[in-house]
């Protein structure tokens, strides 16, 4: 069984050092880089598992290269950066990181955020209750799990992997009404405790490109103290 592949990038070198111990501690393979368009040349020549990426880098942000990555790949992105407010986070995660952590942080905390952010993804990827519906349709709305693509009317949307994770949810179960707490737990795999304004940024995205925000009978339906549903 080949070992995961965790890729470092980050133009600290000291940091990058840092977390490729405490990586390789749990068995993992870690590559380290120090630039953005050099995170770009390895993910696109060999198979990477995970990623940690700084977003203050030379030659490409961080925020630039997750917009590359996403055109192609699911695998989860954590973002460790020295910008710390609700902003920045909130930004990375509609670009779509799956996770956000300021420096100074603890490389014990990093290495269980990693560890989470994995088992969730493998989990969603080859154990899914839901993937014995290949193909969800609703009037003009196809949702294909297999594939992980959204179409509508004929016109293929883009959507983060979180923003799919939660259309998925909902519209495999219409009209059941799911709380933010429960969304979070589903979708980022772990315990929920300030995740509320992550999941309505999504939410609010998600509509967005769906151009539910537009209709007055809106896909997804918010249910006032409660939740959301899918209104299917």
């Amino acid at each position: 069984m080949k070992p995961i592949s965790i890729l470092i990038a980050d133009d600290e070198e000291e940091i990058a050092d840092l977390i490729a111990i405490h990586l390789e501690k749990e068995g993992y393979k870690v590559i380290k880089v120090l630039d953005g368009e050099k995170a770009i040349e390895v993910i696109q020549t060999q198979p990477i598992d995970l990623l940690v990426l700084d977003i203050m880098m030379p030659k490409m942000d961080g925020y630039e290269v997750t917009r590359h990555v996403r055109q192609q790949h699911n695998m989860p992105i954590i973002f460790l950066s020295a910008k710390t407010s609700d902003f920045d986070k909130v930004q990375g995660l509609v670009i779509g990181a799956d996770d956000y952590m300021t420096k100074p942080f603890a490389p014990i905390e990093l290495v269980a955020r990693v560890n989470a952010q994995l088992r969730r993804f493998m989990k969603l990827n080859h154990q899914l209750p839901i993937e014995d519906h290949a193909s969800l349709e609703f009037g003009g709305l196809v949702i294909s799990s297999e594939q992980r693509t959204v179409m509508l009317y004929g016109e293929k949307i883009d959507l983060t992997p979180k923003e799919f994770d939660i259309l998925l949810l909902l519209a495999s179960n219409p009209k059941k009404v799911y709380s933010v707490e429960n969304i979070f737990q589903h979708v980022w795999g772990e315990a929920y405790f300030e995740g509320a304004n992550t999941v309505m940024v999504h939410i609010r995205t998600l509509r967005k490109k769906l151009k539910d925000d537009q209709k007055k009978d809106k896909l997804i339906k918010t249910v006032w103290g409660v939740g959301y549903a899918f209104n299917g």
